[in-house]
């Protein structure tokens, strides 16, 4: 699993690639919460354009950063989000509190 961060105004942007299983999730959740205080940034959005998979891992991974960043008076969005991605999201009652948007810098801009 790689992933990639980058500071995008107010936004910490995540580039992870590969799967979000349970044993990719505590990596991802452990530096994305490192970057997150070390960024100051107030939102994060995660694209997820080289996401080939997720399951139920992902979506608490997701819920607890949605948690963190609702602590800081932040928000959290998605990207890139395929359409299998988009059905676990619609089932699972996630699109109903993280938004999904096309791309990294609508989300940025919208957020």
């Amino acid at each position: 699993m790689k992933i990639r961060f980058e500071k995008v105004k107010n936004c910490l942007v995540v580039y992870p690639e590969g799967e979000i299983d349970h044993h990719t999730s505590e990596k991802i959740r452990h530096e994305v919460d490192e970057q997150f205080k070390a960024s100051l940034a107030k939102n994060i959005v995660f694209d997820f354009n080289n996401i080939t998979f997720m399951d139920s891992s992902g979506i608490g991974m997701l819920i607890g950063r949605y948690k963190s960043a609702h602590m800081m008076g932040g928000k959290i969005a998605v990207t890139g989000v395929s359409s299998d991605l988009k059905r676990i999201f619609s089932l699972s009652g996630l699109g109903r509190i993280i938004k999904l948007f096309p791309n990294v810098d609508d989300a940025v801009e919208n957020i």
